[in-house]
């Protein structure tokens, strides 16, 4: 009697001790995917990001020079760009060598850090895209003046 119940406790330790080391390996597990899942959202938001920037360098270029040059300025400067992808980069580089071996912490912090840059970068590409409205709206509206204007009085493109 006494050997089946130590042999119960046994096993009940035993069950509980899998139980708990599998609920800690799902909890590194979606970890992990959640840090590649932000690295994937940052990297896609910055291309998307830097399309935009392409397609709003075709309004500039619609508008006068002395209007617009401010704007084609910042539209050219791609440096903060590649230095984002350069991070994504090396955020995955992190996890290829660290996967296996990081805390839960540290994962959960590489993450947070991904989810940082990614709000950072999308409010600026929401100030972008609302730049690029006004910007539209102006070029329309100088093209609609020129088109009303007498051809010897039309600036040379």
């Amino acid at each position: 009697m006494n050997t089946l119940l130590t042999l119960t406790v046994l096993l009940a330790l035993l069950a509980a001790g899998l139980g708990w080391r599998t609920w800690q390996l799902r909890r590194r597990h979606e970890a992990l995917r959640r840090l590649l899942d932000h690295a994937d959202a940052l990297e896609s938001l910055l291309h998307r990001a830097r399309s935009r920037m392409r397609a709003m360098r075709q309004v500039v270029d619609r508008v006068a020079p002395d209007i617009g040059a401010e704007a084609h300025a910042s539209l050219e400067a791609d440096q903060p760009l590649q230095q984002g992808l350069r991070d994504v980069l090396e955020h995955r580089l992190w996890i290829a060598r660290n996967a296996d071996t990081a805390s839960l912490r540290e994962l959960r912090e590489a993450s947070q850090a991904l989810q940082r840059s990614h709000r950072k970068i999308a409010q600026g590409l929401e100030r972008l895209e609302g730049a690029g409205a006004e910007l539209e709206a102006a070029a329309r509206a100088a093209e609609a003046q020129e088109a009303r204007e007498p051809a010897s009085l039309r600036r040379s493109s």
